[in-house]
């Protein structure tokens, strides 16, 4: 039983109990996958922001540049990549470490690659595709994660775009946040509180309207529609699979069970796969809250070069599976 079960059942109790919609029809799925993420997505934020804050306060911020700040920028990507898999985020709970990374002097570059790594690669997600699809095609679904990661980092990095970040991103490393770990415990949940409800504040309005998206396309796009538009054999299956996906909202383990219907339907595991990293990794949520921590140009940079990777990525499975 999922730890979010009670929320389903709130999410039940309002939709067929508070609001009276009728059970199984499209407004009522969208409806209550609305409440349902809305909650979900809200907890998440509230306590992996709040344990991330505290992790912060315990390390000083110079190791953490030491370890991702390495003479080789390019071992820092890689780094940067690897910490990803390893941290269970989707995409907007692991923009709380992104900040953290470059209020600590972390270059940007190395910072995106964290940033792509983090929701598309997991572990769970690699378990489930190793027992649904073969160890062949979970080695290829993290190879292929970790280069586009390293090289959108890398890209992004050379492109010297630090002023398309808005510049209270940069205050705590301006200020110095040097103090974080001679705090008390006590300081330390207040400043965790804190910088909690303020991060909370500024992105709530823009996660409402990305779930609300997500929601209508959940309840009213018809669940063959990708199948049918995007079978095996047609060349724009892939760049249509990742437009698709960037509207959804998802982690890696939830979208899979997807993943595999969609290939018992016809299409093809590149086009799937191609879907399933588009989810994870340009998921609209992310980019309403990223509006608020740098330039919109900045977005679009960072979302065409990831869409590249992806979709390349998805027409090399093609050929080779």
């Amino acid at each position: 039983m999922s730890i979010f079960y009670p929320v389903q059942l709130l999410a039940d109790w309002l939709t067929y109990s508070v609001f009276f919609i009728t059970l199984k029809t499209l407004l009522a799925d969208a409806v209550n996958f609305f409440i349902y993420d809305t909650i979900k997505i809200f907890i998440l934020l509230s306590v992996i922001i709040f344990v991330v804050s505290i992790i912060r306060s315990y390390l000083p911020p110079e190791k953490i540049r030491a370890i991702l700040s390495h003479k080789n920028k390019y071992v820092g990507n890689v780094t940067a990549s690897l910490l990803g898999i390893i941290t269970p985020f989707c995409s907007c709970s692991a923009i709380p470490l992104f900040l953290g990374f470059i209020q600590a002097g972390v270059p940007l570059g190395t910072t995106f690659s964290f940033l792509v790594a983090s929701p598309m690669i997991n572990e769970v997600a690699l378990i489930l595709l190793l027992g649904m699809f073969g160890w062949k095609i979970a080695l290829m679904y993290i190879v292929s994660g970790l280069i586009i990661s390293i090289l959108s980092g890398i890209i992004i990095g050379k492109m010297k775009v630090e002023k398309l970040v808005e510049p209270f991103v940069y205050q705590n490393t301006i200020n110095g946040n040097m103090d974080l770990p001679t705090m008390t415990r006590k300081e330390r949940i207040t400043y965790a509180k804190n910088y909690t409800w303020d991060i909370l504040k500024k992105v709530w309005i823009y996660i409402l309207i990305g779930i609300g998206i997500g929601a209508w396309i959940h309840g009213y796009v018809p669940a063959d529609f990708l199948a049918q538009y995007a079978g095996s054999g047609k060349w724009y299956a892939v760049p249509l699979a990742v437009l698709i996906g960037i509207p959804l909202y998802s982690n890696a383990a939830g979208v899979i069970p997807l993943v595999s219907a969609l290939t018992e339907k016809g299409v093809s595991m590149g086009t799937t796969l191609a879907f399933m990293m588009s989810v994870t990794a340009l998921s609209l949520p992310e980019f309403m809250i990223l509006k608020k921590v740098m330039k919109i140009k900045l977005i679009f940079i960072f979302a065409g070069i990831v869409a590249i990777g992806i979709i390349f990525t998805g027409y090399l499975f093609n050929l080779v599976l």
